[in-house]
Protein backbone atom coordinates (compact mmCIF):
# COMPACT_ATOMS: atom_id res chain seq x y z
CA UNK A 1 0.00 0.00 0.00
CA UNK A 2 3.14 2.69 0.66
CA UNK A 3 4.44 1.62 -2.79
CA UNK A 4 1.30 2.44 -4.73
CA UNK A 5 0.56 5.43 -2.58
CA UNK A 6 4.62 7.17 -3.40
CA UNK A 7 3.18 6.12 -7.00
CA UNK A 8 0.24 8.01 -7.28
CA UNK A 9 1.56 10.89 -5.05
CA UNK A 10 4.20 11.50 -7.60
CA UNK A 11 2.39 11.32 -10.54
CA UNK A 12 -0.26 13.77 -9.15
CA UNK A 13 2.75 15.72 -7.66
CA UNK A 14 4.59 15.97 -10.67
CA UNK A 15 1.30 16.93 -13.05
CA UNK A 16 0.91 19.73 -10.30
CA UNK A 17 4.18 21.22 -10.17
CA UNK A 18 4.09 21.33 -13.82
CA UNK A 19 0.54 23.23 -14.03
CA UNK A 20 1.28 25.28 -10.98
CA UNK A 21 4.40 26.35 -11.89
CA UNK A 22 3.19 27.58 -15.44
CA UNK A 23 0.57 28.99 -13.98
CA UNK A 24 2.36 31.05 -11.57
CA UNK A 25 4.96 31.93 -13.71
CA UNK A 26 3.56 32.92 -17.27
CA UNK A 27 1.56 35.16 -18.51
CA UNK A 28 -2.11 35.30 -19.57
CA UNK A 29 -0.74 34.89 -23.45
CA UNK A 30 1.49 31.93 -22.50
CA UNK A 31 -1.18 30.43 -20.72
CA UNK A 32 -4.33 30.64 -23.38
CA UNK A 33 -3.14 28.17 -25.98
CA UNK A 34 -2.88 25.17 -23.63
CA UNK A 35 -5.92 26.85 -21.14
CA UNK A 36 -7.88 28.86 -22.52
CA UNK A 37 -9.81 29.58 -19.54
CA UNK A 38 -7.80 31.78 -18.40
CA UNK A 39 -8.62 34.15 -20.66
CA UNK A 40 -12.16 34.76 -18.42
CA UNK A 41 -10.31 34.49 -15.16
CA UNK A 42 -8.41 36.95 -13.01
CA UNK A 43 -4.69 36.45 -13.55
CA UNK A 44 -4.02 36.87 -9.62
CA UNK A 45 -7.42 34.02 -9.40
CA UNK A 46 -5.07 31.69 -11.58
CA UNK A 47 -1.77 32.98 -10.18
CA UNK A 48 -3.37 31.55 -6.14
CA UNK A 49 -4.36 28.93 -8.34
CA UNK A 50 -0.88 27.74 -9.34
CA UNK A 51 0.03 28.25 -5.78
CA UNK A 52 -2.13 26.01 -4.06
CA UNK A 53 -1.15 23.51 -6.73
CA UNK A 54 2.39 23.76 -5.98
CA UNK A 55 1.70 23.64 -1.99
CA UNK A 56 -1.02 20.99 -2.83
CA UNK A 57 2.00 18.58 -4.34
CA UNK A 58 4.74 19.54 -1.44
CA UNK A 59 1.87 18.07 0.60
CA UNK A 60 1.31 15.29 -0.77
CA UNK A 61 4.98 14.76 -0.81
CA UNK A 62 6.68 16.23 2.25
CA UNK A 63 4.60 15.15 5.35
CA UNK A 64 5.06 11.41 4.67
CA UNK A 65 8.39 11.86 3.70
CA UNK A 66 9.65 13.62 6.73
CA UNK A 67 6.84 11.68 9.30
CA UNK A 68 5.83 15.21 10.11
CA UNK A 69 2.02 15.53 10.28
CA UNK A 70 1.31 12.76 7.68
CA UNK A 71 -2.58 13.67 7.92
CA UNK A 72 -1.63 16.55 5.83
CA UNK A 73 -1.03 13.89 2.46
CA UNK A 74 -4.89 13.48 3.36
CA UNK A 75 -5.85 16.53 2.93
CA UNK A 76 -3.96 17.59 0.15
CA UNK A 77 -5.38 14.65 -1.62
CA UNK A 78 -8.61 15.49 -0.79
CA UNK A 79 -8.01 19.42 -1.93
CA UNK A 80 -7.20 18.00 -5.46
CA UNK A 81 -9.88 16.16 -5.41
CA UNK A 82 -12.21 19.71 -4.90
CA UNK A 83 -9.84 21.55 -7.01
CA UNK A 84 -10.61 19.25 -9.85
CA UNK A 85 -14.20 19.00 -9.64
CA UNK A 86 -14.45 23.14 -9.44
CA UNK A 87 -12.07 22.58 -12.39
CA UNK A 88 -14.40 20.59 -14.27
CA UNK A 89 -17.66 22.38 -13.39
CA UNK A 90 -15.95 25.31 -14.89
CA UNK A 91 -15.20 23.66 -18.00
CA UNK A 92 -19.17 22.41 -18.56
CA UNK A 93 -20.19 26.26 -18.02
CA UNK A 94 -18.03 26.79 -20.71
CA UNK A 95 -19.36 24.17 -22.86
CA UNK A 96 -15.88 22.11 -23.05
CA UNK A 97 -17.07 18.36 -22.25
CA UNK A 98 -14.33 16.87 -23.99
CA UNK A 99 -11.92 18.70 -21.66
CA UNK A 100 -13.53 17.09 -18.67
CA UNK A 101 -11.71 13.27 -19.07
CA UNK A 102 -8.29 14.65 -17.65
CA UNK A 103 -10.24 16.08 -14.69
CA UNK A 104 -12.01 13.02 -14.50
CA UNK A 105 -8.99 10.77 -14.27
CA UNK A 106 -6.84 13.20 -11.42
CA UNK A 107 -10.09 13.35 -9.12
CA UNK A 108 -9.67 9.58 -9.25
CA UNK A 109 -6.13 9.73 -8.93
CA UNK A 110 -6.62 12.10 -5.78
CA UNK A 111 -9.10 9.97 -3.91
CA UNK A 112 -6.99 6.55 -4.56
CA UNK A 113 -4.04 8.95 -3.13
CA UNK A 114 -6.19 10.26 -0.36
CA UNK A 115 -7.21 6.22 0.81
CA UNK A 116 -3.49 5.10 0.19
CA UNK A 117 -2.31 7.88 2.95
CA UNK A 118 -4.20 6.23 5.37
CA UNK A 119 -1.37 3.99 5.46
CA UNK A 120 0.63 6.38 7.27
Amino acid sequence: MVIAYWIVAALLALFYLYAGGRKVTQSKEQLAPMMGWVDTIPMPFVRLVGAVEILGAAGLILPPATGIAPVLAIIAAIGFAILQVLAAALHLSRGEVNNTGLNAALIILAAVAAWLATAF
